[in-house]
């Protein structure tokens, strides 16, 4: 909380008061809060982001970093909250009204109207993304596939030195069926239902731009597609949409064809690396690294992920949500 009032005494001056503040969850490494400050007689609705000592290694980045990236996001026409202030340890931005919670999105009366336009705003959103000019990625912001995308995450599974036969088959399908696409932008790396803000009008706000890198831009959309961020919905794109509505969108905005092979491509890889994740935080509370009932738990997404690999590797689509 000292950290809190004098960022917010940096920014707005001495006489600035923090009459409502609470930190939000979610965030190992970093702190959220949301804060109103009066200062000047006007009362500006905002989050702070925080990093703790060492965050900025273990997160891939400064937030002085990330703030750079929005407010080109924001200049490439991406809905991004506007940046206040920031500093090498935080960021101050406006608050936006809406929900993360993928779970209210996809099934609240209150985001009924809402769901049938996301997709596409997803499409419009990632080709604004896309248009970003790599300058505005940190210098040492990672590449990532530059030229193998599955090297990292197949060195990732080897460490954990855990046998998983899908994962290796998947790995070994993937190279061989890999895309040759050539265009390089800047990528979200993380765009999927859960890091949007969502109104009753759509999308309001891309968040967490910590994993944003150089790379093949159909990355992004196949992420978005992996079963995992669907919530238990059988639509493919994000829980909310169909394939037509995300690429037909996109190549509307972004000016390019959308390959549906090196989609299906990147959707598959998406699962694969997020099986890979869910042993990477199962393994940090069976190894003693961060104890939690929540790590654990997301062990038995594994033989999910597994399941879906199998199929797609099949040529169906993954199992029904």
């Amino acid at each position: 909380m000292t950290r809190l009032h004098e960022i917010v005494g940096e920014v707005f001056g001495a006489g600035a008061s923090v009459p409502f503040s609470a930190r939000l969850p979610g965030g190992a490494s970093r702190e959220t809060w949301a804060l109103d400050v009066v200062a000047g007689g006007e009362r500006h609705e905002l989050v702070l982001r925080l990093d703790s000592p060492g965050a900025a290694l273990e997160a891939g980045g400064s937030l002085a970093s990330e703030a750079t990236l929005m407010r080109a996001a924001h200049a490439a026409g991406v809905p991004v909250p506007a940046i206040v202030a920031a500093g090498e340890s935080y960021i101050l931005m406006t608050r936006v009204a809406g929900e993360t919670i993928p779970r209210k999105i996809l099934r609240d009366d209150a985001y009924a109207a809402a769901r049938p336009r996301l997709a596409a705003q997803c499409g419009q959103a990632l080709a604004a993304i896309h248009r970003m000019p790599p300058s505005c990625l940190a210098r040492d912001a990672p590449e990532e596939g530059a030229e193998d995308p599955l090297r990292r995450w197949r060195d990732v599974l080897d460490l954990l030195g855990e046998p998983h036969p899908v994962f290796e088959l998947a790995l070994r399908r993937l190279a061989a069926d890999r895309p040759t696409g050539t265009r390089r932008t800047v990528v979200h790396g993380d765009f999927r239902n859960g890091n949007l803000i969502v109104g009753p009008d759509g999308i309001r706000a891309v968040l967490d731009w910590e994993l944003a890198h150089l790379g093949d831009p159909l990355e992004d959309l196949g992420w978005l597609c992996v079963k995992a961020w669907r919530f238990g919905s059988p639509l493919p794109v994000g829980g909310f949409g169909a394939y037509d509505e995300l690429i037909g969108a996109y190549e509307a905005a972004a000016g390019h064809p959308v390959d549906r092979d090196a989609l299906r491509w990147w959707e598959t890889f998406g699962v694969l690396k997020w099986g890979v994740i869910c042993v990477m935080q199962t393994m940090r509370h069976l190894r003693g690294g961060a104890r939690s009932v929540e790590l654990a738990a997301i062990g038995r997404r594994v033989c999910e992920n597994e399941w879906d690999l199998l199929r797609m590797l099949r040529g169906e689509p993954a199992a029904p949500a």
